[in-house]
């Protein structure tokens, strides 16, 4: 049985993962007048350090530190203010003892016992006086469905699975109202805006439209509730650990895979976030991550609009050196270069001699493959497509083309075209002294053109030479000419 989010905080114990920055050591139990200040004692803990960490995105991370006096003491303390979030109390070992929430009231103390954990007291603060309620009774609410989850796995007859089901069904319902209650009694908290951020739309019953029910009606109306109480300017979100994991099920659940349907929605939540300090650049990185080497084809567009629309209009502050000259030769390369634009000119040698012009071929169809003759998976993959054309794919009219990327293989390249008969291609390369002669001249060739990022690479054009697919698969390349023929 699944639950999706339990719609509770919990207090972890875990191991966090070291801060990617310099943990800053705080040695000093005085704290300053302005600022934060938060004060920890642990006991047993003594001479010894303690660190603060907090969420941010899916990562773990620590951002200050502090060492304890011989009576277990300590403050956590800055000129600035630590930005809002969930935060917590890091033993000497790396596992979280206590978490709590951070906002704009920083000056409290934390005071526990690492061998009593439970009794973890957060004194000052009254949003973590709710938070603690909270997380002690969600807390067990959520133990009782974790156990009857394992309880239904196990159950052997559809009886005990009918029992359970009602069972959990009660405990779900309860964890739900201490929820609503919760944010009903303290509508300003902090914790009721982590809250509403994290739940699902509740689906009301399904309209019945000419006496039969609406099947998608649950899906729409989850897909337009989905973001209701949440505010993409809202920077503390990033310090959750909900927030990321939200998006990525919405994207992979109610968004639909092609990019007219991705860019809409990257759209709305970059523009809402937009002059944050951090939220904004991570939700630009974070997609730009993903769709730079995106996992379904076509999906560079989306890439192509975050650069088009943010890095070329001036939102390259976030990038290094390094990741500058990725993206924007990556960008570059693929403007001109989407399913449905015309492909870029491919002027190169013949094997046996003169020029190929790609605007020359006469063909239904043509298909590229730009491969190495030292690469194992070409010599593989390069094969099976001769074996496909002559099974089906010549009856289509299409023409293949192999483009050699290693001009200083050329005795390999002529072997394994003889070795394996590749009697029905185009194949054509470029001189090592052209490749040189366009590099002086800063002419991209047709590697940059082309995108080409690893061989073997295909591309499938129309008679038109337009982009038909790109980085296809040998079974997409047999089934789109077929659908395209027809």
């Amino acid at each position: 049985m699944k639950h999706g989010f339990l719609l509770c905080l919990f207090v972890g114990i875990f191991l966090v993962g070291e801060s990617q920055n310099t943990v800053k050591k705080n040695t000093t139990t005085n704290p300053p007048v302005s600022g934060p200040s938060i004060k920890v004692r642990v006991a047993p803990l003594k001479n010894t350090v303690v660190y603060l960490g907090s969420y941010y995105g899916k990562s773990r991370i620590l951002v200050d530190s502090v060492k304890l006096n011989a009576q277990s003491e300590g403050v956590f303390q800055r000129k600035e203010k630590y930005p809002g979030g969930i935060y917590f109390l890091v033993s000497p070992e790396k596992y979280i003892l206590q978490e709590f929430l951070m906002d704009q009231q920083q000056r409290f103390s934390l005071l526990g016992d690492t061998i009593k954990k439970e009794e973890f007291q957060i004194l000052g603060s009254e949003d973590n006086t709710l938070f603690l309620q909270y997380t002690k009774e969600s807390g067990a609410l959520a133990l009782q469905l974790q156990q009857i989850d394992v309880a239904f796995q196990q159950a052997k007859t559809e009886e005990e699975k009918n029992r359970l089901r009602s069972d959990y069904k009660k405990f779900d319902d309860q964890l739900k109202q201490l929820r609503f209650s919760f944010v009903q009694k303290n509508p300003t908290s902090n914790l009721s805006a982590f809250l509403n951020a994290m739940k699902r739309p509740e689906v009301p019953p399904i309209p019945i439209i000419n006496g039969k029910a609406d099947s998608l009606y649950p899906y729409r109306y989850v897909k337009e509730h989905f973001w209701d109480d949440v505010l993409f300017n809202d920077e503390r979100l990033l310090r959750t650990p909900f927030f990321e994991p939200k998006i990525d099920e919405y994207f992979s659940q109610y968004v639909s895979p092609d990019a007219d349907s991705i860019i809409p929605e990257i759209k709305f939540m970059l523009l809402s976030a937009k002059g944050t300090k951090e939220l904004y650049p991570y939700l630009l990185m974070k997609f730009t991550n993903k769709y730079i080497q995106p996992e379904y084809m076509g999906q560079d567009k989306v890439f192509v609009y975050l650069f088009e629309q943010f890095y070329l209009k001036g939102d390259t502050t976030i990038l290094n050196a390094a990741s500058k000259k990725t993206v924007f030769e990556r960008g570059y390369s693929l403007i001109a270069n989407q399913i449905g634009l015309p492909a870029p000119q491919l002027q190169l040698a013949k094997k046996e001699g003169g020029r190929f012009v790609l605007d020359d071929v006469r063909a239904s169809f043509t298909f590229i493959s730009f491969w190495d003759p030292n690469c194992g998976h070409c010599k593989e993959t390069v094969p099976r497509v001769d074996s496909i054309y002559n099974a089906s794919s010549k009856n289509f009219g299409v023409t293949l083309v192999g483009v050699n990327t290693d001009e200083a293989a050329m005795a390999e390249w002529n072997s394994f075209i003889k070795d394996k008969s590749l009697t029905n291609w185009v194949h054509v390369y470029q001189p090592k002294q052209e490749k040189e002669a366009d590099f002086k001249q800063g002419i991209p060739n047709y590697r940059q053109l082309y995108d080409i990022r690893s061989t073997p690479t295909f591309y499938l054009l129309d008679k038109d030479k337009r982009i038909i697919a790109k980085q296809l698969s040998l079974e997409q390349f047999d089934q789109l000419i077929k659908n395209k023929s027809k």
